[in-house]
């Protein structure tokens, strides 16, 4: 929460549910980033917060960018960004997306099968591509699943795939699960990545780059590590696998970016009670499928402030729609003011990224989410 965005709220007062954030927050990022990790190209996830404005900035500042489709790749060009400082970093994309990439002069591709690969040299001859490998997820609040990547042996076959497909088999990329808590967490699959490395080049083919991918953290309820420690802890791995031989990196931070330059003003529409215990439900109007999508099984815990004082008692905390599971916090309530009333204003913070482009275009006819870029 800064100063910046009480004011504004203070000043402007929006009408319904809305999404602030501060770019000086992000800059500060940014530059904390780029001094944390100064050998390694910054790679910001756009589908973490697309706005213009915030592109824009991190363009300004020399950011590149990881895009997940081509209207992604349009949005990072239209900020101001290179092709060069572009890359396709989704997995999974149609042929004719990969064709449209390539004719906007991106170069860089990620793929984790065979088939991607054929899809990427029909599509972009001659495109440098990265092969992602499997990460558990371990000490992270939102563990990837095995949706993305594959197995570090069978990376081997993917790249050598591509080399034989006339493609350039430029690296190897992970992601260790979003909101990663555990800056040691990069070891086991940086070491996975040097093996993938030493096997290639006994075959002649010389991998350049390694995708740390995301993974760093916001600041929700409780504390994180700070990026330097990240820092500190990735380039002591990066160093114990590869000796002096040390590849490119990059990072791909989108929570970690924009996660706490964020906050959501939502609005009480409802306090009641269903049975006569100590648990009342508190209803607001933002939820699941608003904005909120990942307090789905309560991964992460926003910070809420109220301006009430009252004594904190357990709510269940839940959304607007008539949906039941638009609830967000039912499994561990979440302690809320005891006089707070109905047409009350909460603010949720670290809520910068993943929550507009999760809110819903309509559902039960909600607008989606408003969004001040200040």
């Amino acid at each position: 929460m800064t100063d910046r965005i009480v004011n504004f709220l203070k000043s402007v007062r929006p009408d319904g549910p809305c999404l602030v954030v501060d770019t000086e927050v992000v800059r500060d990022n940014y530059l904390r980033f780029q001094r944390a990790m100064p050998d390694s190209r910054i790679f910001y996830a756009v589908k973490a917060n697309p706005a213009p404005q915030i592109l824009a900035l991190l363009a300004e500042l020399g950011s590149s960018f990881d895009c997940a489709s081509v209207q992604e790749i349009d949005m990072a060009l239209a900020a101001g960004a290179t092709a060069e400082r572009i890359s396709f970093g989704n997995t999974i994309k149609r042929e004719r997306d990969v064709a449209a990439a390539h004719a906007r002069g991106i170069a860089l591709f990620a793929v984790d099968c065979e088939a991607e690969v054929d899809k990427v040299a029909r599509a972009a001859p001659g495109a440098k591509v990265f092969c992602r490998i499997l990460c558990d997820g371990e000490g992270a609040e939102w563990a990837l699943s095995k949706k993305f990547g594959c197995e570090p042996q069978m990376a081997i076959e993917v790249l050598e795939h591509a080399h034989a497909a006339g493609l350039v088999a430029y690296g190897v990329s992970f992601h260790v699960g979003s909101q990663q808590k555990n800056p040691r967490a990069w070891d086991g699959a940086l070491a996975s990545a040097a093996d993938i490395f030493r096997t290639l080049s006994y075959r002649g083919i010389e991998l350049k780059m390694v995708n740390l991918g995301g993974g760093f953290a916001t600041r929700y309820l409780e504390d994180i590590p700070g990026e330097g420690e990240y820092g500190r802890a990735i380039n002591e791995a990066i160093r114990s696998h590869f000796g002096n031989r040390l590849p490119a990196t990059i990072i791909e931070p989108g929570r970690g970016m924009v996660g706490n330059a964020g906050v959501i003003k939502t609005e009480v529409i409802l306090v009641s009670q269903k049975a006569k215990d100590d648990i009342r439900w508190v209803y607001l109007d933002v939820g699941k499928f608003n904005g909120l999508a990942e307090t789905m099984d309560e991964a992460i815990r926003y910070p809420i402030r109220s301006s009430r004082e009252g004594e904190a008692v357990p709510c269940v905390l839940a959304g607007p729609t008539c949906d039941s599971v638009d609830v967000m916090y039912e499994r561990t309530p979440y302690p809320l003011p005891i006089n707070l009333e109905i047409g009350d204003e909460l603010l949720i913070g670290g809520t910068g990224a993943y929550t507009t482009t999760y809110a819903s275009v309509a559902f039960n006819g909600f607008p989606p989410l408003a969004s001040y870029v200040i």
